[in-house]
């Protein structure tokens, strides 16, 4: 299975609500972006209008990959971005800027594709089991991207104090998985630690203006430098270890509360997750109406078996509660409290109906989509109905995918780190054709791969067929006819070059 594939097949619009105050010095504005982070473009905004750190801000994060709405607010100026990437829609003003208290649900809507029939025989009981069950609210994948680049817990450095490691992972860790070019930038920091006065020779330095010129000013006060880094990006780099946290301490009171045979597991990008398949009533009560605290120094934990899974996860961590904090720098640095909800039912889940998937030859796709509350994350919801056969994809998968150009049915090429989604194990696909298909007219799946000459057989998993025109059908010794032309071209040329040296005056021969 994948998803994500194409931008449109990961959709959210944010259901919000805001007081509107005509006078309101901040701006609201829908935005609409794709293949983009909600980071990467509030910077965008920012740089093209010159606005200070600090002067957007949002109600959440939403992902990358993939076409999101969302509300931002801008303070103090107005704004306007119609990329095809990112555009913006005016709704009016208010006094305050917006939080995650401004979003009432998001509603989803994701094309899952690359299925085969066993792929859709299970997915009705799943969802039958999701609507009674709920789906565990883990923190996903999308949430670690810091481990997923090679930066770690970067919260964990500063921790232990050691803010020089923390900077250095933030500014001088280049990703394998990172072609862009702010991996160049912190490739070239990586190779010159310590010179802050060496050029940068990429546009993409820009963004490290601030961080920069306080390491010129006051070299080897890495605090300072690293409060430079925009404040809301330093809150989510703390709270990416909280969650991991979270996650652990909520898989450990999963195991609490039930049997291992009622768990199964689902690995993702900070290690495994638990997830129940069934529970007795009483216990599946208690976990739709439980919380699991996001943790921080003044954390009260009351109920028994909650307090157990804290001790466990901060055990394993070697830390105690009171550590969590940033000595030097409390105001600005911090944990903050939090009770998250342990488990998340899916509002107006519909399976859509099963398809031929249109960018995979022989495989089938099906529309999915459902409301979740903020802070939910669409994605484990999907990998909850497809827990069967749902595997994350590996940098060497991710790697491996940039090889070649992914291409849809209109012929459009782009290159397969933007097409990039996760990817399942690469089962065969049914042995019979997806769909019934007219008499006489040609099989579609595998077993059409074994009655057809080799150039219309059916894709490896995870691979486009080569089209007609990427096909190498060149003999293998070039023919007399195009050895004739090779040496009538050359010849041509030298001609000409000697005709051009006949025509120079004396004097410019001379010379």
């Amino acid at each position: 299975m994948r998803i994500k594939q194409k931008p449109e097949d990961f959709s959210v619009k944010e259901s919000y609500r805001f007081d509107e105050v005509p006078s309101g010095r901040h701006r609201v504005y829908l935005m609409d972006k794709q293949k983009l982070s909600t980071f990467d473009a509030a910077d965008r905004i920012r740089d093209a209008f010159g606005l200070k750190p600090g002067s957007i801000s949002y109600c959440g994060l939403k992902d990358k990959q993939g076409r999101t709405e969302q509300l931002i607010a801008v303070d103090g100026a107005d704004v306007d971005m119609q990329d095809p990437d990112l555009r913006l829609k005016y709704l009016g003003r208010t006094n305050q800027p917006l939080s995650a208290a401004n979003i009432t649900s998001n509603r989803f809507a994701v094309t899952v594709r690359m299925l085969t029939e066993d792929s859709i025989g299970p997915l009705n009981l799943a969802a039958a089991e999701i609507n009674r069950l709920g789906v565990v609210n883990y923190f996903d994948s999308q949430r670690f991207g810091s481990l997923k680049h090679g930066q770690g817990f970067i919260a964990k450095d500063l921790i232990r104090g050691d803010f020089e490691a923390a900077l250095r992972n933030y500014l001088a860790q280049p990703s394998e998985l990172d072609r862009s070019e702010d991996a160049k930038v912190k490739a070239f920091w990586r190779e010159n630690w310590g010179r802050w006065d060496a050029r940068v020779p990429f546009e993409g330095s820009r963004k490290y203006h601030r961080i920069l010129k306080s390491l010129r000013d006051h070299p080897g006060d890495y605090l300072r430098a690293f409060l430079q880094i925009d404040a809301s990006y330093r809150a989510m780099l703390l709270f990416t270890y909280q969650s991991y946290l979270w996650n652990e301490g909520v898989r450990r009171y999963l195991q609490l509360l039930l049997p291992r045979e009622n768990l199964f597991p689902l690995k993702y990008q900070a290690g495994t997750l638990l997830f129940h398949r069934d529970a007795d009533p009483e216990v599946l009560n208690a976990l739709r109406d439980s919380t699991f605290p996001l943790l921080a120094p003044d954390s009260l934990i009351e109920e028994p078996k909650v307090k157990q899974a804290v001790d466990w996860v901060l055990g394993r961590e070697k830390l105690a509660l009171a550590d969590l904090r940033v000595e030097e720098a409390p105001r600005m640095l911090y944990f903050k409290h939090e009770e998250r909800p342990t488990v998340v039912i899916p509002h107006k889940l519909v399976i859509g109906r099963v398809q031929n998937d249109d960018l995979n030859r022989g495989y089938l796709k099906v529309n999915i989509a459902f409301t979740l509350p903020p802070g939910a994350y669409a994605t484990l919801v999907i990998k909850r109905l497809f827990h069967f056969e749902y595997q994350e994809e590996s940098a060497q998968q991710i790697r491996e995918s940039w090889r070649a150009p992914v291409e849809d049915r209109d012929g459009e090429r782009e290159s397969a780190d933007t097409a990039y989604a996760p990817r399942g194990p690469r089962r065969a696909p049914s042995p019979t054709p997806p769909l019934p298909v007219a008499k006489g007219a040609p099989m579609a799946g595998p077993k059409a791969a074994r009655r057809t000459p080799a150039p219309e057989a059916a894709p490896t998993p995870g691979r486009r067929p080569k089209t007609r025109e990427e096909v190498d059908t060149r003999p293998s010794q070039p023919s007399a006819g195009f050895l004739e032309r090779q040496r009538q071209k050359k010849d041509a040329k030298e001609q000409a070059r000697r005709e051009q040296s006949a025509k120079r005056p004396e004097s410019r021969k001379k010379k």
